[in-house]
């Protein structure tokens, strides 16, 4: 060993080497499709994630208007202004993909994307795979609710705003926690569509949470994520 290279070691401090910290905070990823083209997606890091302590995680599912072309960008609505108003303190790594085609059913391509993404991030980083949340605004509220219906396993809990869905098909994830949101004067989604399903889970023996914002229009997802109530309900439910 050569007198510099000697002298370099004695001089670096011990520790100097180790692995950077995680990147915290919203971090800009992109998705490999199977066909070759890539998917951009957000991801938000909590500021005290060290990569030791499993952290839960919420698949936020965004409205129509943040499709890919659309005028904004799907973090830029709903719960990423929530989580920037919280940054500091907010626990869950927060995975928000972007559909392509306007639609989060769980049978189609943007549906079973947003899943392989999650499942990407899971791997990436220490999650809980037992502290998994499901939500989602209008187009998003369909897709939380389709999702539970097609892949119940995967929910700790569903949080569905201003959506719908199918109020005879809820048996795969009536025991799944949710907490529902919608404002009684919405002209883009009807408040029925929600107030059905809520039925439906009531009628076969849940106990679901609905709030329902007197005179709030379609745009009720600010106040529900806005609900700081929403985010330590949240942290109570594992999956059984």
């Amino acid at each position: 060993m050569t007198r510099w290279l000697l002298t370099f070691l004695f001089l670096v401090p011990m520790g100097a080497f180790a692995a950077e910290p995680p990147k915290t905070g919203f971090q800009n990823k992109t998705y490999q499709n199977a066909d070759g083209h890539t998917s951009p997606y957000v991801v938000f890091i909590p500021k005290g994630y060290d990569g030791t302590k499993p952290m839960p995680v919420i698949l936020f599912l965004h409205g129509s208007g943040e499709t890919k072309g659309g005028k904004k960008q799907p973090v830029q609505v709903g719960i990423g202004p929530a989580i920037q108003k919280r940054e500091a303190t907010f626990p869950f790594i927060t995975v928000i993909p972007q559909s392509e085609k306007r639609t989060w059913k769980a049978d189609s391509e943007d549906g079973q994307r947003a899943l392989a993404i999650l499942a990407d991030v899971m791997k990436a980083y220490k999650t809980d795979p037992n502290r998994v949340y499901l939500t989602g605004l209008s187009m998003g509220g369909y897709g939380t609710w389709s999702l539970a219906a097609a892949h119940p396993e995967k929910w700790a809990a569903i949080v569905p705003v201003c959506g719908g869905g199918d109020p005879t098909a809820i048996a795969p994830f009536q025991n799944i926690p949710c907490w529902c949101f919608h404002g009684d004067a919405d002209k883009g989604v009807p408040v029925t569509r929600s107030r059905e399903m809520i039925s439906a889970l009531k009628a076969a023996g849940a106990q679901p949470k609905y709030t329902e914002y007197p005179g709030v229009p379609h745009n009720c997802w600010d106040k529900a994520y806005g609900t700081d109530e929403l985010y330590t309900w949240l942290l109570t439910q594992k999956k059984k």
